[in-house]
């Protein structure tokens, strides 16, 4: 009897849990389409969207101006935002899953690094795709990121058959190492004006990016929270350790593996539509399994959801606090994200101590 009431206690704890986080989703969304140099009323913001998504408006006039502002600027940069922020949110829940370890995020198997390269390399070069257009920057980064991915399993391979844990993570590292080499090369061999274009691209933004890198992420953002969500009985499992896992029937290497290629979609695609953008993908899925446990049916999606509005929120700060100039929102995330992920894990720490 008494466990029944903790289970419902505990389901009633993730339902309100899973309102909140839609409600500050709603809420941060909001903010980033109302607060902005140019003040548009939120009727007029609700209208708009209303107009153009279900074609139904209650408003006699909205000034063109206005419009364009709403669903050709911030629409899609809020959009963008929830998107790199859900999709770095969930690859990182999803690695400090299967490395069963705290410290894991988006960047630890080199994806990040790959399509930062890839990134680099068009901006320094300033060459175009015949076909592609202005989507060479992303398409490049893209498959720059899958290469590293490729990259790093061959380095692993050829030092073990079996995809350890550890291996994967000392992969991830010297490729890391090895690329961030390249780009301080690339940057140490350009012009100021390149320098300066390359570094704030290393330095994350969702800033007029438009519906054409919402429609470039989305693709990559569905394919890989399906196959995470698909995946995530697998997660439990590995989470407890690959022994374990295996003892209970789980195809480990297969898990593992699709794992992997699911979390560096994600995080591909993110680094391609918005740079690089540290301490999503760590620090918000460790606060979620610190208040909902360690299932991750409830870690992934929430994670999201978090993530998504963190990043918004985020990007706002960086609009707003010395406008009309901007911020790069890598610096935002780092500022806010560092220091709560040291309050973590000092209360980690001291929790420990105090058990023992």
């Amino acid at each position: 009897m008494r466990n029944l009431s903790i289970q419902k206690l505990l389901s009633n704890k993730i339902i309100w849990l899973y309102i909140l986080s839609g409600g500050l989703l709603l809420g941060t969304s909001l903010l980033g389409l109302f607060l902005s140099s140019v003040t548009v009323p939120i009727p007029t913001i609700l209208h708009i969207i209303s107009e153009k998504v279900l074609h139904i408006g209650w408003l006699e006039e909205v000034q063109k101006n206005e419009e364009m502002i709403i669903w050709n600027i911030r629409l899609p940069r809020v959009v963008l935002a929830f998107c790199v922020g859900a999709s770095l949110s969930l690859a990182g829940a999803a690695f400090q899953g299967l490395l069963r370890n705290p410290l894991a995020d988006p960047y630890t198997i080199g994806v990040s690094s790959g399509a930062s390269l890839g990134a680099v390399i068009v901006l320094f070069f300033q060459f175009s795709i015949i076909g592609l257009g202005t989507f060479t920057l992303p398409i490049v980064s893209i498959i720059s990121g899958l290469l590293t991915l490729l990259v790093v399993f061959g380095l692993v391979r050829l030092s073990s058959r079996s995809l350890a844990v550890e291996t994967i993570i000392l992969a991830g590292i010297i490729i890391s190492s090895f690329i961030g080499a390249l780009v301080s090369l690339i940057i140490s061999l350009g012009d100021k004006d390149a320098m300066t274009q390359i570094i704030y691209w290393l330095y994350g933004s969702v800033g007029m990016r438009g519906w054409d890198y919402v429609q470039l992420i989305i693709p990559f953002m569905i394919v890989g929270a399906f196959i995470l969500f698909y995946h995530y009985r697998e997660l439990n499992a590995l989470a407890l350790g690959e022994e374990a896992a295996d003892h209970i029937g789980v195809d480990v290497k297969r898990g593992k593996t699709f794992v992997l290629i699911g979390a560096s979609l994600l995080t591909g695609a993110a680094v391609a539509v918005s740079g690089s953008i540290g301490f999503v993908g760590l620090v918000i899925p460790h606060l979620i399994r610190l208040i909902v446990g360690p299932n991750h049916r409830h870690v992934l999606p929430l994670s999201m959801l978090i993530g998504g509005s963190f990043l918004i929120s985020a990007d706002l700060i960086a609009r707003v606090l010395i406008a009309p100039k901007e911020l790069p929102i890598g610096v935002i995330t780092a500022l806010i994200g560092a220091p709560v992920f040291a309050f973590l894990l000092i209360r980690e720490r001291i929790g420990r101590g105090s058990n023992r």
